[in-house]
């Protein structure tokens, strides 16, 4: 007997440009999810840390007032409530203060508003513009896959993009789609540096090695800080599960994009296709070193 198929599940991409009036960028994120439950996507995924500008580029201490708690942060009651609303499933972005520790979280809002958890971003840049390790303790949950009421999902945080073992963990967890939101653009040291192609082409490969759709969500727009600014290049997408480009924003318009997939006939490709079945996890103890070599042969 051939196995039929035929879950389907629409998902979304959105960017925007974000400025200081915090309620504005949340009705925005608002108003693109609401445009894109209306599209029929059912996992809707906005932007990293959309609630202001990216704070990253400059080291202050009076930022640090922006973080709040999971259980009373603004921004995780305002999509729980749209969430449940819209029977939607959003991956939120947020800054979190856990006590004396302060994340670059996410919260995965499940569609009828629950928190199902939260996932602390584990790779923290530190560069010019993007001084995140001033603001971000190493997230300490580990990469994590939700079962939310339309599939399997996993999420990480824009740095964790650079990274194929985030994407192979959270597929070998379970993981169906994966998303990443995130926030990058121009590079304050080196203007001729744009990184754009190349972002697009890395996350390509992620979706391609664990043939999984993969969705990714950046912001546009110039932004200032004190010491330097940022020209965020957009380019938002949704990857096929061989790595094709299914959909793509420009790098300056507000956009919402959508992508349907067939999750059983995937899975079945995936397990077909043989590149779990045939890993071997016990020739890769170099991944587990920082040169490739076990400290006890040195």
């Amino acid at each position: 007997m051939r196995p039929t198929t035929g879950r389907t599940v629409t998902v979304a991409a959105t960017q925007m440009a974000c400025g200081w009036d915090r309620d504005a960028n949340v009705n925005g994120v608002e108003r693109l999810v609401r445009d894109a439950a209306a599209r029929g996507a059912q996992i809707i995924l906005p932007q990293e840390l959309f609630e202001t500008p990216y704070f990253c580029k400059d080291q202050k201490q009076e930022l640090f007032a922006l973080a709040h708690p999971v259980e009373d942060h603004p921004v995780i009651a305002r999509m729980s409530a749209l969430a449940g609303e819209l029977s939607v499933v959003i991956p939120t972005s947020f800054f979190e203060r856990a006590r004396n520790a302060y994340y670059n979280s996410l919260a995965m809002i499940d569609a009828d508003g629950t928190v199902l958890g939260v996932y602390r971003k584990s790779h923290i840049p530190d560069g010019p513009g993007y001084q995140e390790k001033y603001y971000f303790n190493p997230g300490d949950t580990g990469f994590q896959v939700y079962k939310t009421r339309y599939a399997a999902i996993g999420c990480a945080i824009c740095w964790d993009q650079w990274f194929p073992e985030s994407a192979r963990a959270m597929a070998l967890k379970g993981a169906e789609i994966l998303f990443y939101p995130t926030a990058i653009g121009s590079e304050p040291q080196d203007g001729s540096l744009d990184s754009q192609a190349h972002w697009t082409r890395v996350m390509q490969g992620h979706a391609g090695a664990n043939l999984m759709p993969l969705v990714a969500s950046n912001r546009i727009g110039r932004e200032e800080g004190e010491t330097c600014g940022i020209t965020f290049y957009g380019s938002s997408f949704i990857a096929g599960p061989t790595g094709e480009l299914v959909a793509q924003a420009d790098r300056e318009s507000e956009t919402v994009l959508t992508a349907s997939f067939d999750l059983d006939r995937i899975a079945a490709q995936r397990a077909s296709w043989g590149i779990f079945r045939d890993r071997r996890p016990d020739l890769y103890g170099a991944m587990l070193t920082l040169d490739g070599e076990s400290p006890i042969r040195r």
